[in-house]
């Protein structure tokens, strides 16, 4: 028997859209035999054909009848898109119990035009290397990426799939009644909060641009926080906070008593933010209540890039903008866990030395980074052209065929991350995710503090 004919890939949610099953598609035309869960009303507009199985159960019964499912179609691989949703949780860790080959994708480390594709897991149970002289020494050999953008699409393609797949879970609840939507806001509040953001983006972004202008034409000392989206399933499963409120809160503080003087921490909202928290408000009273009001602003739009190449440095939870801060040669501080959260590549000290002794990265070590990640855990294309489908699921199809994720150099036996987030109490596990569910979905979860 050939080595396709005796693989079985189960692939579980993928993002809203096609792009999973074309990935299948790839496979099948290989010669590999492909499978399908679908959990919801989303799932199943987006795929449903003879290889697809409905679950209708609860969360809770889910692991006893995936295993069952498994191991009655002998499937060798999983694959899944955003690992820390509770379904995959759940699937990576009765996949290494069973011994079928975990395999995760999401948007690139190197956008635009990335995808990444790899083992077990992201962030903190990514199992891509964090030595420095490991990475030095297996990416500079490894050739210079391809960084032409060839697949160039309107954000309406991403938002036509995100409000098909989450209006269907909400309108056609009933078909899989069991389904546990894994957002913080219910999608027709969260769509209906755009459009006013929408309607006034041209305006706000002139502000902000002239904003961003006096910032830097004052010449004194700033900070860049730029603020990740609160839905964002990576900030809420990859690291200590509960709210970016609390990440806020937190280095205002240490900003008061550790900054210069004249130094000034801007607050940058994402491009995609929904409007629901109301940010301005909520750094308004931290910094009122740490008495650095004026020492704090908020820029909603304008040019990020242009704020972190002046900027004395800047601050994440574990988004990837801090990789674009490195890029420039910002100092750069993570706050929860992130893959290039690397000796040499961020700052290592603590949060308060951070201010006035923060170390620029190191640019030949980036260089090896991005090439270990291009070589080994991202493929070249998109989630929402035909032309970008087709060219990153033929990839993807080949590494898993030749069994060449994370190769060559960045496959460790264990994730070398997951010890710091079980440190900070960050749920790590099915189990853990199940007692802390009451956090995954709410109307809104505005910050308190």
């Amino acid at each position: 028997m050939s080595e396709t004919n005796s693989m079985v890939v189960l692939f579980l949610q993928g993002p809203p859209g096609v792009f999973a099953r074309t990935i299948a598609d790839s496979l099948e035309a290989k010669g590999v035999k492909t499978l399908r869960v679908n959990l919801s009303a989303g799932d199943w507009l987006g795929w449903h054909d003879r290889r697809c199985t409905s679950y209708r159960g609860g969360l809770e019964n889910w692991p006893e009848w995936l295993r069952t499912f498994i191991k009655s179609n002998n499937v060798t691989h999983i694959v899944y898109y955003a690992d820390r949703v509770p379904y995959h949780v759940a699937a990576a860790e009765i996949g290494a119990e069973l011994g079928a080959t975990c395999l995760t994708f999401e948007n690139g480390y190197l956008r635009p035009d990335w995808i990444t594709l790899e083992h077990d897991g992201m962030s903190s149970h990514s199992r891509f290397p964090e030595d420095p002289d490991l990475i030095r020494e297996t990416g500079l050999l490894l050739p210079e990426i391809d960084r032409r953008p060839l697949y160039k699409y309107p954000f309406v393609n991403e938002a036509v799939n995100e409000v098909s797949y989450n209006m269907a879970n909400v309108i056609f609840a009933l078909a899989f009644p069991g389904y546990v939507r894994d957002k913080l806001y219910h999608p027709l509040i969260d769509y209906l909060s755009n459009i006013p953001r929408l309607a006034l983006a041209s305006s706000r972004n002139r502000r902000a641009y002239h904003v961003i202008d006096d910032i830097i034409a004052t010449g004194l000392p700033y900070y860049v926080f730029p603020l990740q989206l609160q839905s964002d399933y990576q900030l809420r499963y990859n690291s200590q906070y509960d709210h970016i409120g609390d990440a806020a809160e937190e280095v205002v503080v240490s900003f008061k008593k550790n900054a210069p003087s004249a130094a000034r921490l801007v607050f940058k909202v994402h491009p995609l933010d929904n409007g629901i928290e109301p940010w301005s408000r909520i750094l308004g009273q931290i910094a009122k209540k740490h008495g650095v009001k004026n020492r704090v602003l908020l820029v909603d739009g304008g040019n990020l890039e242009q704020l972190l190449k002046n900027a004395a440095g800047a601050l994440t939870i574990n988004s990837t903008t801090g990789l674009h801060a490195l890029r420039v040669g910002c100092p750069t501080k993570v706050l929860g866990i992130a893959l290039y959260d690397i000796a040499g590549l961020t700052c290592q000290k603590s949060l308060d030395e951070f201010w006035r002794s923060g170390t620029a990265p190191d640019p030949e070590l980036l260089d090896a980074l991005e090439r270990l990640l291009a070589a080994t855990i991202q493929v070249k294309g998109c989630f929402y052209t035909k032309e970008g489908r087709e060219a990153a699921a033929s990839l993807m199809a080949e590494r898993m065929i030749a069994d060449t994720v994370n190769l060559p150099g960045a496959l460790c036996k264990s994730p070398p991350r997951l010890e710091k987030a079980r440190s900070r109490n960050i749920a790590t596990t099915f189990s853990e995710q199940l007692k802390s569910r009451g956090k995954t979905e709410q109307w809104s979860h505005v910050w308190r503090g």
